[in-house]
C-alpha cells in the first residue's frame, strides 16, 4: 500500500518552495517561517522509518514554522527603542 500524500517528502519540499516564491511576492517575514518549517519537515520525512501521523506531522511542521519565524524576527528586528523616522516627503 502507497504513503499518504502528506508522508511524501518532496511534497513538502515543493510546498516550501512556493512559500518561498510567496514571501518575495508578499514580504514579511510570515511566509518565510512556514516555508522553512515546511522545508524542515521534509527533509525529516527523508529519514527511513519515520512515518508520524497526520496531526503529528502537523504539530511538528507548525512546531517547527513557529521557531522559524521567532528566530527571523530575532535577527531582523530594530534594535531596541529605535523608531523608523522619515524625515522628507518622497513626493517633493
Amino acid at each position: 500500500m502507497a504513503d499518504p500524500f502528506w508522508l511524501t517528502w518532496w511534497i513538502w519540499l515543493a510546498g516550501a518552495l512556493a512559500l518561498g516564491i510567496l514571501e518575495i511576492v508578499l514580504p514579511g517575514f510570515i511566509f518565510l517561517g512556514f516555508a522553512i518549517g515546511a522545508a524542515i519537515t521534509g527533509l525529516l520525512l527523508i529519514i527511513p522509518g519515520v512515518a508520524p501521523s497526520l496531526p503529528v506531522l502537523l504539530l511538528i511542521f507548525a512546531a517547527l514554522s513557529l521557531i522559524a519565524w521567532l528566530v527571523l524576527r530575532r535577527m531582523f528586528a530594530l534594535p531596541h527603542g529605535q523608531v523608523k523616522t522619515f524625515r522628507h516627503d518622497i513626493n517633493e
